[in-house]
């Protein structure tokens, strides 16, 4: 296969090897009207496919030792998830399992069972709003007509861009007041994210489990005490889960110094972890940092544009702090 062979030069396998990490989010049952571009079951499936034949795709875990020992097979790659949604048991483990492949899943714990992340709580709230202008002058976040999807959806990315690094209480507190200014349609509410029974299927169909803090917040925005206790918090209620170590990480949001910080990286070392995933693009090398491996996602459609994408990610400077 020319795309096998290809990505054996850049990637040949032991200390000259690249290990590429995916990141993915959700897997939608079906495309998503207002985000196309999401990933969903069908273009998951392909895309597993592709890669299956291309990468040997192991559990991240055995991965990070090929990287410390030098060891790793040619065309190594892992899977992983972030935050902890539903369809991530409900769909993507069938499709995993379907082609069989491990991936590791980092959850923000504080969320499970009935919670709801605040930028999800946005995205529902105007994906469900009564069609027309939308008022939120008062809380200081402009006005918006919804009477489109291409408006809803405009309406969405402004306010997270302007919500996402505001401090905690700050942002919590708008968002909660968008709730009593936004109409929306009955019977829209919904659970987006796991229950702690999900989080132990994963597990016990062989699936990796890692540590995403407790409540998702951007650590670089957090008094240091603040932030180490919401890492190991999220590490507790996953062990409790599964009754079982949680040896990785994934820094939420991920970006290396906007999101995280070295007083972030000695955190993680010292609660335990064996490694930790960021955001930055790339792929990791055996002189790596391994609390800040990169991790990035092609959704390209075809095998020669998909390769040509992670082809084009090994070769790239991976960015640390």
């Amino acid at each position: 296969m020319p795309s096998r062979a290809l990505l054996h030069l850049f990637s040949p396998g032991g200390a000259r090897n690249r290990l590429s990490i995916l990141i993915y989010h959700r897997v939608l049952p079906r495309r998503d009207p207002l985000f196309p571009e999401e990933g969903h079951a069908e273009d998951f499936d392909r895309h597993m496919e592709q890669l299956a034949g291309c990468f040997r795709i192991i559990p991240l875990s055995d991965a990070i030792q090929g990287l410390r020992r030098g060891k790793l097979p040619p065309r190594a790659a892992s899977i992983t998830f972030d935050d902890g949604y539903a369809d991530n048991a409900e769909v993507a483990l069938p499709i995993l399992k379907k082609h069989g492949i491990s991936a590791t899943f980092f959850v923000a714990a504080s969320f499970l069972d009935g919670g709801r992340m605040w930028n999800d709580t946005v995205i529902e709230l105007i994906r469900h709003a009564i069609t027309g202008i939308i008022d939120l002058r008062s809380l200081g976040l402009g006005q918006f007509e919804i009477e489109t999807i291409s408006q809803r959806r405009q309406a969405i990315e402004y306010l997270l861009g302007e919500l996402k690094y505001l401090p905690l209480e700050m942002r919590q507190s708008k968002v909660e007041g968008m709730g009593g200014l936004i109409s929306v349609t009955p019977g829209s509410s919904s659970n987006l994210m796991m229950t702690s029974d999900q989080v132990r299927a994963l597990h016990e169909a062989g699936m990796e489990i890692g540590g995403h803090t407790a409540s998702h917040p951007i650590l670089a925005k957090m008094e240091n005490s603040a932030a180490c206790a919401d890492i190991a918090h999220g590490k507790e209620i996953l062990e409790g889960i599964i009754r079982a170590p949680v040896r990785l990480f994934a820094y939420p949001n991920g970006k290396p110094g906007q999101d995280y910080l070295p007083d972030h990286v000695r955190m993680v070392r010292d609660l335990g972890f064996d490694a930790a995933v960021s955001t930055a693009h790339g792929a990791a090398r055996m002189d790596s940092d391994l609390y800040q491996l990169p991790r990035f996602t092609p959704w390209d459609r075809g095998p020669v544009r998909l390769t040509l994408r992670m082809v084009q990610n090994m070769l790239r400077t991976v960015e640390t702090v």
